[in-house]
């Protein structure tokens, strides 16, 4: 039927359509010229594309012939007579049928429940503008960022920004490097001037001017002014490398579980990105659908094929054992074999290596509980008893009573923060 395919023409175009806008988005927010070039010869394409959809959609509908031919047939003449006939007489509505609603039982709602129509709701997607703080720092360091990069320069940088799925251009990232290092220099200006003139005492109030030499007192706090900025430039370089180890942990422990899953899905004999795409649709693996996104973002957007993607993804993975399972799964594919036998193998591999960690994690654990023990329990109580000896004997560092019992309160609230941050740092998610 003509109108059947305007109808498929015009759902075609209208997909089109979307896919285009999407791509303008892309390139509106790229900053790489390669992905732009990609972009652009994409749109190109889906550009021609349409234009042809529409000259199919013209011919289509010319071939339509709306005018219909008049109905000839002859209407019925009714005589007077046989109309009053027809007509019931008065009495004749008494025994009318009666139309009251009978009442709808409980099955017959909920048949009638799903025959209806869900509404569809339109998800709208929020537009991320641009941070304000990482565009004045692009505006000031970009060019300078992209010369270092051409050169060579923060190769691993680079890298780690990849792999720890940070939402940063590497030029962007390395211009907000620079712009925070200046802008610690001039803070730790302001603390170094703050200590020159100022001392901080452990009594009220606290605050008090400094009464002594300026210049000895300069020298003494001189090294706060190179520490500051060296403290945020070395942080603000390694946080990718911290984020891509975390990501890593995160994706191990739920590797082993997901290619369970997989195994079982590829036991239907499945075409092989159809299983990623499961995978992501079930949402239990929030880490790994980002990777496995990524990996069909390569196949639909980008054009690339399956195992050419799945190799890519593997050099980029932020975890070994990931980029392992993909360089398994496209040597398979190649090879011709059978992927549900690889992912049944794996998975037990995956998850022998899951149970070692946690053993080991454990075993981690108790040697943690032995350390907390000696170093937060016993020594404050062996430093305060020799603080008090000395302060009865009159032996070096004399401190008063209030003094001991600050020193101590401190050191042990200090001791007891930084502990349970290695430990939470240490302990895998979950356990």
């Amino acid at each position: 039927m003509p109108v059947d395919k305007l109808k498929e023409n015009f759902e075609r175009q209208k997909k089109i359509v979307e896919q285009m806008g999407q791509l303008l988005g892309a390139l509106k927010e790229s900053t790489d010229s390669e992905e732009r070039e990609i972009i652009s010869s994409q749109i190109k394409s889906l550009k021609d594309f349409l234009k042809k959809s529409g000259l199919e959609f013209i011919d289509t509908a010319e071939s339509i012939s709306l005018p219909k031919p008049l109905n000839t047939t002859p209407v019925p003449v009714y005589s007077l007579e046989k109309t009053k006939e027809q007509i019931p007489e008065k009495n004749d509505f008494k025994n009318k049928p009666n139309t009251k609603k009978e009442k709808v039982s409980e099955l017959e709602k909920m048949t009638l429940k799903r025959m209806k129509k869900k509404e569809v709701v339109i998800v709208k997607k929020k537009e991320k503008k641009p941070n304000t703080y990482v565009k004045i720092a692009s505006g000031l360091f970009y060019n300078k960022a992209m010369n270092l990069i051409s050169k060579g320069k923060f190769y691993s940088l680079r890298r780690d920004l990849i792999m720890a799925n940070l939402e940063f251009v590497p030029a962007n990232y390395i211009s907000v490097i620079f712009f925070t290092t200046i802008f610690s220099f001039f803070f730790s200006l302001f603390v170094a001037s703050f200590f020159l003139f100022f001392s901080l005492i452990a009594f009220p109030p606290f605050i008090v001017s400094f009464e002594g030499d300026l210049m000895e007192r300069f020298l003494q706090i001189f090294w706060v002014i190179l520490a500051i900025p060296a403290l945020v430039f070395t942080f603000a370089y390694y946080y990718p490398s911290l984020e891509k180890k975390s990501l890593e942990g995160k994706i191990n422990r739920e590797l082993p579980f997901a290619t369970i899953h997989m195994s079982s899905i590829s036991n239907s004999m499945i075409e092989p990105s159809k299983i990623f795409a499961i995978i992501i649709s079930t949402g239990e693996y929030p880490n790994l659908k980002k990777e496995f996104t990524k990996l069909l973002n390569d196949v639909n957007v980008y054009g690339y094929d399956l195992v050419s993607a799945l190799r890519d993804m593997a050099f980029n993975s932020p975890s070994r054992k990931l980029g392992d399972l993909y360089n398994g799964v496209a040597t398979t594919i190649n090879s011709g074999g059978d992927l549900s036998e690889f992912f049944d193998k794996r998975a037990q591999t995956l998850l022998f290596e899951h149970r070692l960690d946690m053993e080991k994690h454990s075993k981690a654990a108790e040697t943690f509980m032995d350390i907390y023990i000696s170093v937060v329990i016993a020594a404050p109580m062996i430093l305060m008893l020799l603080l008090m000896m000395m302060r009865i004997s009159g032996l070096g560092i004399s401190l008063s009573t209030s003094m001991i019992t600050l020193v101590m309160i401190l050191g042990v609230s200090i001791m007891n923060i930084f502990f349970l941050a290695f430990l939470h740092i240490k302990q895998p998610e979950g356990a």
